[in-house]
């Protein structure tokens, strides 16, 4: 079964039928077990009332893409930080800071405001390559800050609590803000890259009163969350529905014609999801079943008891493996190994969802399969190569923060422990 896994994942089969594959000739070797198990099994992966946010979250970064919610945010960036020396970078990092706080998804940051930041960074004078790097290293801030898709995810499989796993990414995300932001600085002073002039406060709250309905976003969806009003599912349905009001309503930018195609999209982007989520709970159950988890995990243990060394062990392992192979297959594939060892050693299922959602997103930069790469090269018809050389200190710094906030858990754990 892992044989045809990883030859399905080297030839470019797509994830879900490689993992299918893989667990249907199990069955068929076994002999013992009703094939029909296969089909079973795959309904109850993506039985679940947790998974039914995934849609709406795709749905609300989908809406807030069309309409014009992303240019406001990108004035209210600018007029923030745009007269720092390297000002339309720092305006690039804020921008995606602030756009996390409604996608929940990082290849939704790049490709909704990737674009616009590159080509507003190039026409200001900033080298195209440096821009797409740039662009691709800050949109990684979008699943760290709440809400998140991929904590979503991990929620489910770990069983652990999503709005805190959503408290518990803010202040790591804006601690990777804040990192690149100091190195764009760095990069500036030595480049030469230019400053915006200072705009004055009346133009300050011009932008700042545009921007203000798409900044309640993350406002309203964690007091609800965390007021009692509504659940981590039922927020992403509010964030969807408030969404839709800003663009039909208030910006009126979006018209019911436009409706059914973006539909369509988020249709076609949670399918694919959700079938790999299939897939993947079928292989979770065969690994359980052959009690796969128990044998690695024993394993561990008798290299190390101490956390600390282990999340660092751990750290490398999925840094390594998100070089190879696409984000929600290593969740899907590993988290069901992972998870009984965490627990074993003490460490704090919500401190270790965080740290390996950010190991995650420093994947999709990485060659040779990082996503982000691949959506900024397509965009801006750059070869990987050059927007790599760009990107490296970037990848450099994010794994610094990564090691950060392994080592110093209440980074993490501190928003979360007010709530207890």
């Amino acid at each position: 079964m892992l044989g045809t896994v990883a030859a399905g994942f080297a030839s470019g089969l797509p994830v879900a039928f490689s993992l299918g594959l893989g667990c249907m000739i199990y069955l068929l070797m076994v002999g013992t077990i009703n094939i029909a198990i296969l089909a079973q099994r795959m309904v109850f992966g993506i039985d679940s009332f947790l998974l039914l946010s995934v849609p709406f979250f795709i749905l609300a970064a989908e809406i807030m893409n069309t309409t014009g919610t992303t240019r406001r945010i990108f004035s209210f960036a600018h007029s923030l930080v745009g007269h720092v020396p390297g000002g339309l970078a720092h305006v690039n990092v804020v921008n995606s800071m602030i756009f996390a706080g409604m996608s929940g998804s990082a290849i939704a940051d790049a490709a909704g405001v990737g674009m616009m930041e590159v080509e507003a960074m190039e026409s200001a004078g900033y080298p195209r390559p440096f821009a797409a790097a740039l662009s691709a290293a800050t949109s990684t801030i979008g699943p760290i800050i709440p809400p998140s898709i991929p904590m979503v995810i991990y929620g489910s499989i770990a069983q652990v609590s999503v709005g805190a796993l959503f408290l518990g990414g803010a202040l790591p995300g804006v601690v990777m803000a804040l990192a690149m932001m100091a190195l764009v600085y760095v990069q500036a002073m030595r480049r030469g890259f230019p400053r915006e002039p200072r705009i004055t406060f009346r133009e300050f709250a011009h932008t700042l009163w545009k921007a203000i309905p798409p900044l309640l976003t993350p406002v309203i969806l964690l007091g609800g969350i965390y007021g009692g009003f509504f659940t981590p599912t039922e927020a992403a349905a509010v964030a969807a529905l408030y969404a839709l009001l800003l663009g039909t309503m208030i910006y009126r930018e979006i018209s019911p014609r436009e409706i059914p195609g973006l539909l369509l999209r988020v249709v076609e982007k949670t399918a694919t999801i959700m079938f790999i989520v299939t897939t993947a709970s079928v292989f979770g159950w065969i690994l359980a079943r052959e009690q796969i988890p128990q044998i690695i995990a024993a394993f561990f243990l008798d290299i190390t008891r101490n956390p600390v060394v282990m999340l660092v062990i751990l750290n490398v392992l999925f840094l390594i493996l998100g070089m190879f192979m696409e984000t929600l297959a290593i969740m899907l594939i590993f988290l069901p190994i992972v998870v009984p060892l965490v627990q074993a050693l003490g460490i704090d299922p919500v401190h270790f969802g965080v740290v390996f959602v950010l190991n995650l997103m420093i994947g999709l930069l990485t060659p040779p399969f990082g996503m982000l790469l691949f959506v900024m090269s397509g965009l801006t018809k750059l070869a990987m190569a050059v927007i790599l050389k760009e990107l490296v200190p970037y990848i450099v710094v994010l794994i610094a923060c990564l090691f950060l906030i392994t080592l110093v858990p209440q980074i993490v754990l501190f928003l979360p422990g007010l709530g207890r």
